[in-house]
């Protein structure tokens, strides 16, 4: 196992280098420049565009902005372009906001997918069944940003609260109790429109898994044998099913950041998602390429969590 883990780290960090490498390039290499140093800006004189690109390194070569960017990165020196404060800090201050989101979000689809999709399975054809399938598609179907703004006008019109932003403007002086309140509603209603989609997909995959596994000989012995009903559908079928699933669970972690984007800007939530929109429409080269970045971590660091709950799943992957 240590062996493995060794081999893997050192693939990954590799293939680390190569995606921050290409990333870069990419970036560095669309038409365009940053607003900072956009010569058709009228306020700025030529010295002054050629100061700025001298102190952002960007009247260097491509290879050595690149060298730049990762000294700065990891000595915590990195700025932004826009308004010229260090990356990690406004990325950490972000990442906190994006957290509860992310994580309310995760529990909601985790939480209602799996006993949906089971009992979807284990009453094929039923009323029930049908019902979770239609309503699956149809949110499946209906984009999630369409389906935001129809519920934020339902809430505002119906129960006059506002749900825009992390908290109301003019709670800090209420009580904590109130506060408390009060950012739970405005996290329960963005974190439920996130989790829509993803109930409905992993509802459909749990259903189709449940009803492949169900079918097998050792599940049918099982019940032969007289093992209680229960037991028979999560000891023996559910954790066979867990396999595919396990990959999607160590895929959610570059979700943290890319998932969110659209979600976060309906709700006007200041987190990961709507920094790193800002950044692209701002043309901030060190909080996109730090983003990608953090985003290319989490895949793989991801992929290798997958890998190790694969062996503690399966004897046969880990022999």
């Amino acid at each position: 196992m240590l062996a493995f883990l060794t081999r893997s780290l050192a693939q990954r960090l590799l293939l680390l280098v190569i995606i921050s490498i290409l990333a870069h390039s990419v970036v560095h290499l669309a038409p365009g420049e940053p607003s900072q140093v956009d010569p058709s800006n009228p306020r700025m004189k030529p010295e002054d565009i050629a100061r700025i690109r001298a102190a952002f390194h960007l009247d260097k070569p491509l290879h050595l902005q690149y060298v730049y960017w990762m000294r700065d990165l990891f000595t915590g020196e990195l700025k932004s372009f826009k308004d010229s404060q260090p990356v990690l800090p406004k990325i950490w201050r972000r990442f906190l906001n994006s957290l509860p989101l992310f994580l309310c979000a995760t529990l909601i689809v985790w939480s209602l997918s799996f006993p949906t999709g089971i009992q979807a399975a284990l009453r094929r054809g039923s009323i029930f069944d049908r019902s979770t399938t239609f309503l699956a598609y149809a949110l499946i179907s209906i984009p999630g940003f369409f389906l935001s703004y129809l519920v934020i006008l339902w809430i505002v019109d119906t129960f006059n609260v506002p749900v825009i932003g992390m908290r109301t403007f003019g709670m800090e002086s209420a009580e904590t109790s109130y506060r408390w309140m009060d950012r739970v509603w405005h996290l329960v209603t963005p974190s439920l429109m996130s989790a829509i989609g993803g109930i409905a997909v992993l509802s459909r995959y749990v259903r189709s898994q449940m009803l492949e596994v169900i079918g097998h000989d050792y599940v049918r012995t099982a019940r032969a044998k007289g093992v209680v009903e229960d037991q028979v559908i999560y000891s023996h079928a559910l954790r066979n099913a867990l396999l595919p699933f396990i990959t999607m669970f160590g895929l959610m972690l570059p979700g943290f950041i890319g998932g969110s984007v659209i979600f976060e800007q309906i709700f006007a939530w200041p987190g990961l998602g709507r920094l790193g929109y800002e950044a692209i429409l701002a043309r901030d080269f060190p909080v996109i390429l730090t983003l990608n970045f953090i985003a290319a971590v989490l895949t793989l660091a991801g992929t290798l969590l997958s890998d190790i709950l694969y062996s503690a799943a399966d004897p046969r992957i880990r022999l």
